[in-house]
């Protein structure tokens, strides 16, 4: 069974459950507990207040059924997002969990639907901050905001999306945060100091470009927005991607620039990514089971079964059917 649920259904969801048995925690005044709503599943949202206009969400629960939430376009804060179990998916190639973590920046975010499979639990470290935040924390020489992270505050803009790769340190980090040792203000100072731990590591893949282009042929801050805007536009458009001239016309750079700066920015070609991107659709799609294989291959651009084959087995060292084999004997 799937559950569809709009945002505002499932926050008030939780905003119901939130009225009728609100936990405060008995030991900390900047902590709130809340129980997933019973509708939906079992667990608990932890919010803990780390700093003023900083909210920590520890959140350890699983649903009873799968369950697509549906968001609109709205006003993003800026988030810092790391899955320690579970994983969540949408329809554009954004996967946070198995791998990755997510940044979310601030501006608007675009439409999207969320999936969470059912009966798989959920351990996440989520922060959530204003981006003016940034500059309070961060200021260059101007007092400004450095300009390797200004594409975090897009303000009426498209927000960026960014998802770094999980690492040792990451998951180290937040399960620190998780199972924080220390009680009263001795937790919030410890809890403090691991959020901007976790900030940093997550960051780090991309400051570590900004530096690599500060001793290269250097892209200017407006162009590597325009370079992140083009993944954006793949990513929401997988099943009919534009030709790499058109994506270039699209951002309002020459193909060449595009090429330049997806290499620099990502490490490959933009046609590469955009292959990757698909092939990580299509073993999200195999599972799902009202495909066939074929059917699946054709949506993400392959006309011929073998080729898609070849490519999903470059990309996860099995075949498309051996994939399949393993999802019904792991869900069975």
């Amino acid at each position: 069974m799937t559950i569809t649920l709009t945002m505002k259904e499932e926050s008030e969801l939780w905003a119901e459950a939130n009225y009728n048995s609100p936990k405060k925690s008995k030991q900390e005044p900047f902590e709130v507990i809340h129980e997933v709503p019973r509708q939906l599943g079992k667990g608990y949202l932890r919010d803990i207040e780390v700093w003023p206009h900083i909210c920590m969400t520890i959140l350890d629960y699983e649903y009873h059924d799968n369950v697509l939430v549906k968001i609109p376009d709205w006003d993003h804060s800026l988030q810092f997002c790391v899955l320690l179990s579970g994983r969540a998916i949408n329809e554009h190639g954004g996967q946070v969990g198995e791998g990755y973590t997510c940044i979310s920046g601030s501006g608007i975010q675009r439409n999207m639907t969320l999936e969470f499979p059912k009966s798989e639990r959920r351990l996440s470290v989520n922060i959530h901050l204003p981006p003016d935040l940034l500059l309070t924390f961060f200021p260059n020489e101007e007092g400004e905001i450095p300009h390797q992270l200004r594409l975090l505050t897009k303000g009426n803009d498209w927000q960026t999306l960014l998802y770094p790769e999980t690492t040792a340190a990451i998951q180290g980090i937040a399960r620190q945060i998780v199972n924080c040792p220390y009680q009263d203000l001795t937790k919030q100072m410890y809890l403090q100091a691991k959020v901007l731990e976790l900030m940093a590591l997550q960051l780090a893949p991309i400051l570590a470009v900004q530096n690599r282009q500060q001793r290269s042929p250097r892209l200017k801050v407006e162009i590597i927005a325009r370079i992140y805007y083009a993944k954006e536009i793949l990513l929401s458009r997988l099943e009919n991607p534009p030709s790499l001239l058109e994506l270039a016309q699209m951002v309002e750079v020459s193909d060449r620039t595009l090429q330049r700066g997806f290499q620099e920015l990502f490490g490959t070609t933009a046609f590469r990514y955009l292959t990757d991107k698909r092939i990580e659709w299509a073993e999200q799609l195999l599972p799902q089971g009202n495909m066939t294989i074929a059917e699946v291959g054709n949506k993400i651009g392959y006309s011929h079964l073998g080729h898609f084959a070849a490519a999903f087995k470059r990309r996860f060292g099995i075949t498309p059917s051996q994939s399949l084999i393993r999802k019904k004997s792991v869900s069975g």
